[in-house]
């Protein structure tokens, strides 16, 4: 009788696993993520919230409700086996910080509630292999990352020593001048507010900021985008041999199976032949 228990819940389990991999259900999840994603912003405005704040709360319960029931439906059909996927821990982390209290001195809780929208990057297989290239990709960017901080540092070093007395706002200190040429390598009126008054000091500055921007902006955050770009064709070309493999099994197991069935057919064409001569 426990026997039969037994294989009544793992056949439960089984059941459930598959209706949670539909892509119905799936689909339903997703539109969920969304319109609640689309509640939390308009919660920001006060005027909606005074007018319509009573359903907005009602969205909010009802997403954590949908997301809570979720999580524990996952949890029966898949087990401890839940914890071995990554994407399945970033789920229930997100949900676990939506049930922490938002009142007293944990209302700087409530504002994470809208991290739940990065449960889309879990639902959408396509995100997934963008956020799986990111992290393999993050290897070679740390080279990457070594390198710029040295020419970072080498050159706040000297913008430091040259122009800080003059220009303390900008380079006062070896943090002020790192900041200043962050701002610089963004081109972010890094040429009439920043260059062109400390060059009206000093005419020869260019020979610092040039290189520094030719080797930052342009040279070392090109190699972000190329390892990154590189990531991604990696990743989708192994995607394809993986489905290549796939339909070479496939195609083997149904040759197989239609060898096998041929066989059969041999078979009985010769035991027919025999039984006729006999």
């Amino acid at each position: 009788m426990m026997a039969n228990q037994a294989g009544t819940g793992d056949d439960l389990r089984a059941r459930l696993r598959e209706w949670l991999e539909r892509p119905a259900v799936r689909n339903a999840i997703m539109a969920v993520i969304l319109v609640n994603a689309v509640a939390l912003g308009l919660e920001t405005s006060q005027s909606l919230q005074a007018r319509w704040g009573w359903l907005m709360r009602a969205i909010d319960a009802a997403t954590l409700a949908i997301f809570v029931i979720e999580m524990a439906l996952k949890l029966y059909a898949f087990g401890w086996r839940f914890f071995r996927s990554a994407w399945n821990i970033f789920d229930f982390a997100v949900v676990a910080i939506s049930l922490v209290p938002s009142s007293g001195h944990l209302s700087v809780m409530r504002a994470l509630r809208v991290i739940r929208a990065m449960r889309l990057l879990s639902g959408i297989p396509a995100m997934r292999k963008v956020i799986v290239a990111l992290l393999d990709a993050l290897p070679g960017m740390g080279a990457v990352i070594v390198l710029l901080g040295i020419v970072y540092y080498v050159f706040a070093v000297m913008a430091t020593v040259l122009f800080g007395q003059t220009f303390p706002q900008w380079f006062g200190t070896l943090g002020e001048s790192l900041y200043t040429l962050f701002q610089i390598m963004t081109l972010e009126s890094w040429s009439m507010g920043i260059v062109r008054p400390v060059m009206e000091v000093y005419p020869q500055a260019w020979l610092l900021f040039v290189p520094f921007i030719t080797m930052t902006a342009f040279a070392v955050l090109n190699l972000f985008i190329g390892l990154l770009v590189n990531t991604m064709q990696a990743a989708v070309e192994a995607e394809e041999e993986k489905e290549i493999v796939r339909l070479e099994r496939m195609l083997d197991q149904r040759m197989a199976t239609l060898e096998a069935r041929l066989a059969e057919i041999r078979a009985l064409i010769e035991r027919q032949g025999a039984g006729r001569d006999g």
